[in-house]
C-alpha cells in the first residue's frame, strides 16, 4: 500500500516550502530481498498460431518464455499482439520478463523524474509490486500500452479520445485528418457533429449546407481505408448527433437505409457478409452512432408532447415534431440494424467534474469514456477473480490496496505519454483522464452463488465499483497533496468537489444482502469520507478516474472468463491445448458457485457432468431449482433478459467516472416497443448511455438456423432401424439434368443426377480438359459428394459448408440467379441448392431465385417455385445413428467458446468472423473479441 508524505498542498496544488514530496510504498503482495520473478516456475514455450479456417500460420515466435501457470491462449496473444521488434532478429522480444520490465521501469523512470515517490527504496517496492501484480494476472494495462511504452515508437498510453468539429470546411478536415492519425495508431475516436449546421440551413455564400450526414461519408471511407489499424487492430469510431438538430430523422435512418441496400445486393449474390468483398460499397459501417437526447426530449418522449429541432446558427426552431414518433424512429432503427444507440445528455453532464471549461459532447467509440472534446482516457482493468478467497469472500483490503497502485501507475503515464494530436496533448495534460475499471464479474457474481439478475449480485457489484472508485479518488487526492492536483481543477473545483458528494451519496444508498457485499460496502464508505475530507485540502489530481471498458484483448491476456461488466458468455468453454488440439470444458466458476451455495463435492461433480453433456442446468441430478438463476448466462438454455443487463448497468453506473461499455443482446423476436421500453427504461434508471443489438437483425451475420431441428432429429433417431448408414444407390436408369455455366470467365458443365422421387444422388463436374490436374481433382471431388449424397448426407449441409469459399476463379456468372461467385463450388453448390432444396431451407442459408429476391424487395408475398419432394432424403435420414454421429470425428467442430455454443444451441450466434485467423469472435462490451488471437472489433 502507499501513502503521502509531506504537507497538504495550498489553493493552487503547490507543496508547502521545506515540505518533503512523494509517496511512501509498503509492500503488499512481495517479499523484501525476494525479486518476483524468482517466486514462480519460468518455461519455454513454442507459439504457432493458425487461422481456423484454412490451418495457415499466421504467427511462429519458438521458445518464448512465460511462468508456467499462463495459460496457452494468454501466452499466444501477448506473443503475437504485445512483444515488440521483428520475428526472427535479435531485438525480437521473447519472455514476459522483458515486456513487463520495458513497460514498468518506464513507469518508474518518470515517476522518479516527477517527484511521486519520497526515496529510492519506495520507487524500487513500487517497481516490484506492479511487476508481481502483471505477472500474476492481477491487472493489465490498456493495450497501447504494451504496444508502445518502452519502445522507440511514440509513448501514446491511451486507447480512447473524442474529437471536435466546427461548422467550418477547415474544421471538418481537419476531423477526417485527426481521425485518421487515431485509427493509424490502433485506437477509437468518437466526437459530435451536431455544431455543424443543417441540410434546411443557408451558407454564407447563399446556398444550402449539405448537412453533417453528408460529411459522414467521407470519414467514413476513411475508417474503411485505414481499418486494420496496422499491426494491432481495426479501426473504430462514434458518430454523436443531438437530437434537436434539424437532420436528426436523416442520421437516425441513416445505417437502417444502408441495411436494406446490404439486402438487396446479398439476394442478389454479391458477397456482402461482414469483410466481404463487395461490402465496401456500402456507407456507413465503419462507426457507431448514437444520439444524445436531453431530459427536456424525454419528458416531451413520457407526456407525448411536441419538441422543437433547432438551427445551429441561429437556434431558432426550424420544426416541431411529435417527440414520442421520433423516439419510435430510434427504436425502429435500433431493431433493423443496431444503430443508432443511445446517450443522455443531462445525466452525463450532471457528474461532470469539470463544466466551466466545457460541456460533455460525445463518447468514444464503446462508450464508456465522456470527457472534455479532444482529450483522451488511459485504461486499466482489474481481474476481480484475483481477490476471491478460498473461503469464497470477496478480498475488500486488498483490492483497495491494488487500486491505489494502478490509479498511481496511470496517473504517471500522463507525464510522459505522447498524443496523436496537440490539442488532444494540452487537453489531457491538464485534466489528466483516467480509466480504471475491471474485469470478470460475471465470474465472480456466479463464483460467489450470486446470480447476475439478482438483487445480490447487483448490490456485490454496485460495492466494489464504488470501492474501486472511491479508492481511486482517494488516491488523486493524496497525489495532489504531493504533485498537486489537474491544472483545471481550480476552475472547477466547486463542480468537482459536487459530483464526489454525488458518489458519496450513491454509496450511502446501497442496500447490501450478504457478507461480501456488506463488508465491501463498509470499507468503501469508509474509503469515500476520507477521500473528500483529503480532496477538500487538496484537491484532485485527475479530472475522472473510473470507466468500464470492454478488456477485449487485455482480458484474454489475465486468463479472464469474462469481460468487463459482462455475464459468462455460456457454462461450456473452449480451451486450447498445449501441443495443439482442443477441448470442451465446463467453466471453473461452476464448482466454486456450487460449493458457495453449499453443494457436497459428489453433487458438484454430478452436476458438472450433466452441465458438460447438457450445456445447461436444467434438470441437472440434485440442483434445486431455485439455484438455476445463478448459472444463468448470456446465452443457451437459460439466458439473461434484457432488462437484466440494463440493471446491471444502473446498479454500478453511479460509482463510475465515465460509463460503461456494454451492448444489450435482445432475440430476434424482441418488437420495437421493446426496444423503446429499454431506450426508456434507461433513461429513468440514470445511465449514461446504452445501446441494443437485436439477434440476427444485421445481414453481415450468419443467419439463425433454428432450434425446432433438433427436436426433428430426436424424432428421427426414434425411427432408427439400423445403427449405421447405409447407402441407396441410383437405378440404372434415372433422372438428371445438365448445366453449363462461366465464372469469372471459367467455362464448365454441371450433371446432377436424381432418384425417382427428385432427391439428388449424384453430381459431376467438367473443368479443365481432359486428362488436365484440375479435370482429376474436379472427378474426384464429385465421387466424393456423390457417395456422400447416397449415405444420406443432407444437401444443405454440403451448401452450407461450400458456399461463400473463395478461390479463383471467381467472379461473375452467366446464371440469373447467381451474378456472382467467389470461386466454382461456390457457385455449384448456390445452384444445386436452387434446383434441390426447399424454399425454407434456401432462406435459413439465404439462397434465392430472382423471383423470389424481387418479391421480397417489392415487399409481396414469395411464391417460390415447386420444389423437389424430400421422401428419399427423409428415409435415408432415418438410417443414422445421429446419437454417435455427433460424437464421431467427423462431427462439426468448435474453433471457439461462440462456435462451441452454436453447436449446442442449434443456432448461429450473431458474430462476425475474425479477420486475423478466420475464429468467430464473442461478444466483448459493444465490441467482438477473438478468443483465437486476441484481436478486437472496437478500442478497447
Amino acid at each position: 500500500m502507499t501513502e503521502t508524505v509531506g504537507s497538504p498542498a495550498g489553493a493552487a496544488g503547490e507543496p508547502e516550502a521545506g515540505a518533503r514530496e512523494g509517496i511512501r510504498v509498503q509492500r503488499v503482495y512481495t517479499t523484501e530481498g525476494v525479486h518476483p520473478y524468482d517466486e514462480v516456475k519460468w518455461e519455454r514455450r513454442d507459439v504457432v498460431m493458425t487461422n481456423w479456417r484454412d490451418g495457415s500460420v499466421n504467427f511462429e515466435q519458438r521458445g518464448v518464455e512465460f511462468p508456467d501457470f499462463w495459460s496457452l491462449n494468454a501466452v499466444n496473444i501477448v506473443t503475437s499482439k504485445y512483444f515488440r521488434g521483428a520475428v526472427g532478429t535479435d531485438e525480437r522480444e521473447s519472455s514476459l520478463r522483458q515486456l513487463i520490465d520495458r513497460v514498468v521501469k518506464t513507469y518508474v523512470a518518470a515517476g522518479v523524474e516527477h517527484g511521486y515517490f519520497a526515496t529510492d527504496a519506495d520507487a524500487e517496492i513500487f517497481e516490484h509490486e506492479l511487476t508481481w501484480m502483471l505477472m500474476h494476472q492481477v491487472f493489465s494495462f490498456n493495450s497501447p500500452v504494451w504496444f508502445n511504452v518502452g519502445t522507440s515508437s511514440r509513448q501514446q498510453v491511451s486507447a480512447c479520445f473524442i474529437l471536435s468539429v466546427d461548422d467550418t470546411m477547415e474544421s471538418i478536415l481537419d476531423w477526417y485528418k485527426e481521425e485518421g492519425l487515431i485509427f493509424k495508431g490502433g485506437s477509437g475516436a468518437g466526437l459530435n457533429l451536431s455544431r455543424i449546421r443543417s441540410s434546411r440551413e443557408l451558407l454564407s455564400s447563399g446556398g444550402t449546407a449539405s448537412g453533417p450526414v453528408s460529411f459522414m461519408r467521407g470519414a467514413d471511407a476513411s475508417a474503411g481505408t485505414i481499418k486494420s489499424g496496422g499491426a494491432t487492430r481495426r479501426a473504430a469510431k462514434m458518430v454523436v448527433l443531438d437530437v434537436d438538430h434539424p437532420d436528426i430523422e436523416e442520421f437516425i435512418e441513416t445505417k437502417a437505409r444502408e441495411e436494406h441496400k446490404i439486402r438487396a445486393l446479398r439476394d442478389a449474390g454479391f458477397d456482402m457478409d461482414l469483410g466481404g468483398a463487395d461490402s465496401n460499397s456500402v456507407q456507413y459501417q465503419n462507426a457507431n452512432n448514437s444520439v444524445r437526447v436531453s431530459d427536456e426530449f424525454m419528458r416531451a418522449v413520457e407526456s407525448d408532447g411536441k419538441f422543437g429541432l433547432r438551427a445551429r446558427m441561429t437556434g431558432e426552431v426550424l420544426e416541431s415534431v411529435q417527440a414520442r414518433d421520433l423516439f419510435r424512429k430510434m427504436a425502429h432503427a435500433a431493431w433493423e440494424c443496431a444503430d443508432p444507440g443511445i446517450q443522455y445528455d443531462d445525466t452525463i453532464n450532471d457528474w461532470h467534474t469539470s463544466p466551466e471549461t466545457g460541456r460533455i459532447t460525445a463518447s468514444n467509440p464503446c462508450s464508456e469514456y465522456m470527457h472534455l472534446d479532444n482529450s483522451s482516457c488511459n485504461l486499466a482493468s482489474l481481474n476481480l477473480m484475483k481477490f476471491l478467497r478460498d473461503d469464497l469472500t470477496f478480498d475488500a483490503e486488498l483490492f483497495e490496496k491494488a487500486v491505489e497502485f494502478v490509479i498511481t501507475a496511470m496517473d504517471i503515464s500522463i507525464s510522459f505519454a505522447d498524443f496523436p494530436t496537440e490539442s488532444i496533448g494540452i487537453t489531457t495534460r491538464k485534466f489528466r483522464q483516467l480509466g480504471i475499471g475491471y474485469a470478470n464479474l460475471g465470474a465472480l457474481l456466479m463464483a460467489t452463488g450470486h446470480a447476475y439478475d439478482s438483487d445480490g449480485g447487483r448490490a456485490l457489484a454496485a460495492a466494489i465499483t464504488s470501492l474501486m472508485t472511491g479508492t481511486a479518488y482517494k488516491r488523486s487526492a493524496e497525489l495532489a497533496g504531493v504533485v498537486g492536483p489537474y491544472e483545471g481543477y481550480a476552475r472547477n473545483a466547486e463542480a468537482h468537489q459536487r459530483v464526489m458528494r454525488k458518489h458519496a451519496a450513491a454509496n450511502d444508498l446501497v442496500r447490501t444482502y450478504h457478507r461480501n457485499d456488506a463488508t465491501v460496502h463498509k470499507l468503501a464508505t469508509k474509503v469515500w469520507q476520507d477521500g473528500l475530507e483529503i480532496g477538500a485540502r487538496n484537491g484532485w489530481r485527475n479530472a475522472q478516474a473510473s470507466v468500464l471498458a470492454p478488456t477485449g484483448t487485455i482480458g484474454l491476456m489475465m486468463d479472464c472468463d469474462t469481460t468487463g461488466i459482462e455475464p459468462d458468455l455460456a457454462l461450456v468453454k473452449f480451451k486450447k491445448l498445449v501441443g495443439g488440439g482442443s477441448m470442451q470444458i465446463v467453466n471453473q466458476t461452476v464448482p466454486r458457485a456450487l460449493q458457495a451455495l453449499g453443494y457436497q463435492d459428489e453433487q458438484i461433480e454430478a452436476v458438472v457432468e450433466y452441465i458438460a453433456e447438457h450445456g445447461h442446468v436444467v434438470d441437472a441430478p440434485g440442483l434445486r431449482p431455485e439455484h438455476y438463476e445463478v448459472f444463468d448466462c448470456a446465452m443457451g438454455e437459460r439466458s439473461i433478459a434484457p432488462m437484466g443487463h440494463v440493471r446491471m448497468m444502473a446498479a454500478v453506473q453511479p460509482f463510475i467516472s465515465g460509463a460503461i461499455s456494454k451492448t444489450v443482446n435482445m432475440p430476434e423476436a424482441a418488437t420495437v416497443e421493446e426496444v423503446e421500453q429499454l431506450y426508456f427504461e434507461g433513461w429513468k434508471l440514470g445511465l449514461k448511455a446504452l445501446a441494443i443489438y437485436r439477434d440476427n437483425c444485421k445481414v453481415g451475420q450468419p443467419l439463425s438456423a433454428g432450434k425446432g431441428g433438433k427436436a426433428e432429429k430426436e424424432k428421427e433417431v426414434e425411427k432408427q432401424i439400423e445403427y449405421r448408414p447405409v447407402r441407396k444407390r441410383l437405378p440404372k436408369k434415372r433422372p438428371s439434368q445438365t448445366v453449363s455455366f462461366t465464372v469469372g470467365g471459367a467455362e464448365g458443365y454441371l450433371h446432377a443426377g436424381s432418384y425417382p422421387d427428385d432427391g439428388l444422388g449424384e453430381i459431376f463436374v467438367k473443368l479443365g480438359k481432359q486428362g488436365s490436374t484440375l479435370a482429376g481433382v474436379m472427378d474426384a471431388f464429385s465421387m466424393s459428394i456423390s457417395v456422400g449424397l447416397q449415405y444420406g448426407i443432407p444437401l444443405e449441409f454440403y451448401v452450407s459448408k461450400f458456399q461463400n469459399l473463395r478461390f479463383e476463379p471467381a467472379g461473375m456468372t452467366d446464371d440469373p440467379d447467381v451474378r456472382m461467385a467467389s470461386s466454382v463450388l461456390d457457385y455449384l453448390f448456390r445452384r444445386l441448392a436452387l434446383d434441390y432444396l426447399p424454399y425454407e431451407k434456401r432462406a435459413q442459408l439465404g439462397i434465392f431465385t430472382v423471383d423470389e429476391r424481387e418479391a421480397q424487395v417489392n415487399g409481396t408475398e414469395v411464391a417460390p417455385a415447386e420444389q423437389p419432394s424430400e421422401v428419399h432424403l427423409d428415409t435415408l435420414r432415418s438410417t443414422v445413428d445421429y446419437s454417435k454421429a455427433e460424437k464421431s470425428e467427423d462431427a462439426p467442430r468448435a474453433g471457439s467458446s461462440t462456435e462451441l455454443l452454436e453447436l449446442r444451441l442449434g443456432k448461429a450466434a450473431d458474430a462476425p468472423l475474425c479477420m486475423t485467423c478466420g475464429t468467430k469472435m464473442r461478444p466483448s462490451g459493444s465490441c467482438y473479441l477473438c478468443e483465437g488471437c486476441g484481436s478486437t472489433s472496437g478500442c478497447s
